[in-house]
């Protein structure tokens, strides 16, 4: 695998590059070789001061105070044509920081910001941004919805260029202004996001990429020039967030962890495509995504049948080089992670779980590499059934009805997506309806539509994002009341 190394030693704040206030700098380290692939200059308290308040001249009289959805919306597509024009950059640039494979990055990764900044260009022209309504007393009511102000975007290492449009659309489009804060780990797509927003046009001011530590990001979340935090993360760190935002009435949203079901209907049929988007569905990214599918739930009667058609499936999966075409699963992100999840998996099969299908380790001298694995004979109440992995780990869990289903399905603490799959797409939508998570997919493991809401329930999370609905969570609505002419 051959590695690029880039080097960004200056932040860039309100158009000006700096160094950071400590000097310090993040090392950037491949999770398949091991090597550096890139540095950046580390934010800190400091710099969040001098970001917040170029954001906040930038929203009050700059340039960006003064357009119209239509002129922001303009802007998300120059982004969208320059990202794509960057795709093989990114997709090699995050496939080196994450350990996505190549594949997967490019559809996976970019692919889907392109989507995001797609769906927030055409909003622009349906989005209500001013309502007129009838006032009960008489006279009129004028609606309208004005950016919430400075927001501090926190994202994750996983999907790092994903999750930071998803964020970044809807809050330019509503005329906010951004502080975006990438993980340590995968800090370098947010840094190319940073350039080709200011290609597109984006005043100086308008956009600040922080890469930083615990110390600096809690200083960002607190800071009482911030109007709002769109977090997305674990649960703990999400719960720390939405205290330390409760605390000064800061809005926040939190879209959190997951440990998601894919219901298998007696009805369903097992094809060689129902099987691999099932397996895909738990194992891509290395299991690093929050929608991943992990607890498959079958129907007894089949049981035997379902676990060896996904044992075989998985147990073949290509684990490998994330640069070779060939692979499917990657490393996962760091040497933390891989004894974790390693963790997990002994302490299973210390309870008792069986092993119905494992693949293959890679054969390279580095990287953090776990094997995939699928576990049967699970207590649903242990750990390994109930709690977030974030890795190549899935259960088979056996029903004997779809209501013993369903309590199944339902009976972490988490409640983000799912998926149900039946040769009776309206028998399987009715059994969606029931599921206590955010998105739920039919006969198929894709339970994200980049136009409608989506968001957790219960410890997954509060707040929508994508959609109209994730534009109204960087708004404030305001009513003016008008009279009727006397």
């Amino acid at each position: 695998m051959t590695t690029t190394v880039r080097i960004h030693e200056k932040l860039l704040i309100g158009g000006r590059p700096r160094a950071s206030a400590s000097g310090r700098t993040i090392e950037v380290r491949s999770p398949a070789t091991g090597q550096i692939v890139g540095t950046v200059a580390e934010a800190d308290t400091a710099d969040v001061d001098a970001a917040v308040a170029a954001a906040r001249t930038a929203l009050a009289s700059g340039p960006w105070a003064r357009t119209t959805p239509q002129e922001r919306a303009e802007i998300l597509g120059r982004m969208g044509t320059l990202l794509r024009d960057r795709t093989d950059e990114l997709a090699d640039l995050i496939s080196d920081e994450v350990g996505s494979p190549r594949g997967w990055a490019v559809g996976g990764q970019v692919g889907t910001a392109l989507g995001v900044l797609h769906v927030h260009r055409a909003l622009a022209a349906s989005y209500p941004w001013v309502e007129t309504r009838a006032a009960l007393v008489g006279g009129e009511v004028r609606v309208r919805r004005l950016p919430v102000g400075v927001v501090g975007a926190i994202v994750p290492w996983n999907a790092p260029l994903f999750t930071a449009v998803l964020k970044l659309a809807p809050a330019l489009l509503a005329g906010c202004t951004v502080l975006l804060k990438p993980s340590p780990l995968a800090p370098l797509s947010a840094v190319v996001l940073a350039e080709v927003a200011a290609e597109a046009g984006l005043p100086k001011g308008v956009l600040t990429v922080l890469p930083a530590g615990a110390q600096a990001s809690e200083h960002l979340v607190s800071h009482p020039g911030v109007d709002k935090i769109s977090f997305t993360g674990s649960t703990a760190v999400g719960t720390r967030i939405g205290e330390l935002c409760a605390r000064d009435q800061r809005r926040c949203t939190l879209e959190l962890g997951g440990r998601s079901a894919a219901l298998l209907l007696d009805d369903v049929e097992l094809t060689d495509r129902v099987v691999d988007d099932l397996v895909d569905g738990a194992m891509a990214n290395s299991g690093q995504i929050c929608i991943a599918q992990t607890r498959f739930l079958v129907p007894r009667s089949r049981a035997k049948e379902i676990t060896e058609a996904l044992a075989a499936r998985i147990s073949a999966l290509r684990v490998g080089d994330p640069a070779d075409e060939e692979t499917e699963i990657g490393p996962v992100i760091d040497d933390r992670a891989k004894q974790r999840i390693e963790r997990i998996v002994a302490d299973a099969e210390a309870a008792g779980a069986r092993v119905a299908g494992r693949a293959g380790a890679p054969d390279l001298p580095a990287g953090h590499y776990v094997a995939p694995v699928l576990f049967t004979d699970v207590d649903p109440a242990v750990p390994v059934a109930r709690e977030e992995i974030f890795g190549p780990v899935a259960v088979v869990l056996p029903y004997t009805d779809v209501d013993e289903a369903v309590r199944i399905a339902n009976s972490t603490d988490y409640g983000l997506a799912g998926s149900v799959w039946s040769a009776d797409p309206d028998r399987a939508e009715l059994l969606a309806g029931r599921f206590a998570a955010g998105s739920v997919a039919v006969n198929s493991s894709a339970a994200m539509d980049l136009g409608s809401p989506f968001g957790g329930m219960r410890r997954s999370g509060t707040g929508r994002e994508c959609g109209p609905e994730g534009v109204t969570a960087f708004v404030e609505q305001q009513s003016i009341v008008v009279p009727a002419a006397r």
